[in-house]
């Protein structure tokens, strides 16, 4: 656009939003925003009208010459855009409190982006962000779209190698959470160190820790067992870590691998915190509730600390700093996922990863991190080929190929399990899995 930047945001109506108002204030000097476009559906509507009016507020108090505006339609807002952000949740939260909810039935894992409920979070998705891709192509092919969407490595795939959008990255608050966790246990600036990160979204290690170019992996590993909660996340249950596995892995792994190294651990907590307080989309409705009670108050103009429990805490940084790379060609170093392009040894060079990126004006340019450590090699290419099926199943609505892929993702406990939790997680999700019932 000339003269300032279109900004499209679909799923405007989320309580996030908020984050990334603020995000664009901020850089407004380097990023000249002028318009940002809120999308959302028609279930959405009420939200997305509280959320907006706060975010006008937030950018008449700052000064800042960027107008909003709202739409449900789609196609008016995309006309033009220059970046496209995707925050989206088909279903919303009460499609996520089943995909939590059905597993533990059947004494599995439930959560949002892992085992069944990753696949079904995928297997809704899919469909619409590859619609959204088609109208972009129509509307603004030469906009960058910034997939913020879970399972975001899983959604970026799907973009990557079934649309014709080439300028896509997908972005994860977690590589920027552990960051910020490192540099507390440090007790130094963060442009001081410099981590390097490898795997996929929310399977990322962080591989080796440096400070002022001096490594410092072993010490940062040896201080964490005491500093956990620096480097906890908000949305998931954290058990302690055996001091001598993460010792003798020697890299620290992204909370969500305890589902995988803490599985029974990690199903018996999720189980009591169902009978005691809901399930975690349940306790984020309470959540979402008192923020836009809150973001309703006209005099509120700040964004308000209680948005941090929603797990959302760094995503305008990650967003704002991505977007604000790629238009100033910035060629600096951040977290996404991206096409492979041989960054990771053990991974095919079409698939995405969760990788250390030079961001440039062209995009995410992967720096080699040469082969995974064989302690983690099988499991994150277990988990890629799980993605793979699950997109392939999104895709074409095949029974079987979303059987298999259920099977094969480690927390499903038996192929006999799977074909029950899919039966009933198809059923549960009939109105938004039309491709599985529409043959």
């Amino acid at each position: 656009m000339e003269n300032g930047l279109k900004i499209v945001t679909i799923g405007g109506g989320s309580t996030y939003t908020p984050e990334l108002i603020e995000g664009f204030i901020k850089r407004h000097v380097e990023l000249p925003v002028k318009e940002i476009w809120l999308v959302d559906v028609k279930e959405g509507k009420e939200k997305l009208e509280i959320v907006a009016a706060f975010a006008k507020r937030m950018v008449e108090a700052s000064g800042v010459p960027i107008k909003i505006f709202t739409t449900l339609d789609r196609k008016e807002a995309l006309k033009d855009a220059d970046f496209v952000t995707t925050q989206f949740r088909v279903g919303q939260l009460q499609a996520r409190a089943k995909d939590e909810i059905i597993p533990l039935k059947y004494d599995n894992i439930g959560q949002e982006t892992n085992g069944a409920g990753g696949l079904f979070k995928g297997l809704r998705t899919i469909p619409v962000i590859l619609d959204i891709c088609s109208d972009m192509e129509n509307l603004c092919p030469n906009a960058w779209l910034i997939n913020f969407t879970n399972p975001a490595g899983m959604v970026t795939e799907a973009v990557a190698r079934y649309s014709n959008i080439k300028k896509v990255v997908g972005l994860c608050n977690g590589p920027i959470g552990i960051e910020k966790g490192i540099t507390e246990i440090l007790e130094v600036s963060q442009d001081r160190i410099y981590v390097e990160f490898a795997g996929l979204n929310h399977m990322v290690f962080a591989k080796r820790i440096f400070l002022d170019g001096g490594e410092v992996t072993k010490k940062v590993l040896s201080l964490m067992t005491d500093h956990e909660d620096k480097l906890s996340l908000k949305n998931i249950d954290e058990n302690e870590w055996e001091k001598q596995f993460i010792k003798k892995l020697n890299m620290i792994p992204i909370g969500y691998l305890r589902y995988y190294y803490q599985t029974s651990k990690m199903l018996a907590h999720q189980k009591e915190s169902l009978s005691k307080e809901g399930s975690r989309a349940e306790v984020v409705m309470r959540v979402e509730e008192e923020l836009l009670e809150m973001y309703k108050d006209v005099d509120l103009k700040t964004k308000p600390k209680q948005l941090e429990q929603r797990g959302g805490a760094y995503y305008s940084e990650a967003a704002c700093k991505l977007i604000s790379s790629i238009y100033n060609d910035k060629r600096d170093i951040q977290t996404v996922n991206t096409i492979n392009n041989g960054a990771v040894a053990d991974i095919d060079a079409q698939s995405v990863v969760e990788v250390n990126c030079v961001i440039t004006k062209q995009g995410p340019l992967p720096i080699a991190t040469g082969e995974l450590p064989v302690a983690v090699k099988g499991l994150v290419q277990q988990i890629k080929t799980f993605e793979k099926l699950a997109i392939e199943a999104a895709i074409t609505g095949d029974y079987d190929t979303a059987l298999l892929a259920l099977t094969v993702n480690p927390l499903t406990s038996s192929d006999t399990e799977a074909k029950s939790m899919l039966d009933e997680l198809l059923e549960a999700h009939k109105e938004y899995l039309p491709q599985f019932f529409n043959h």
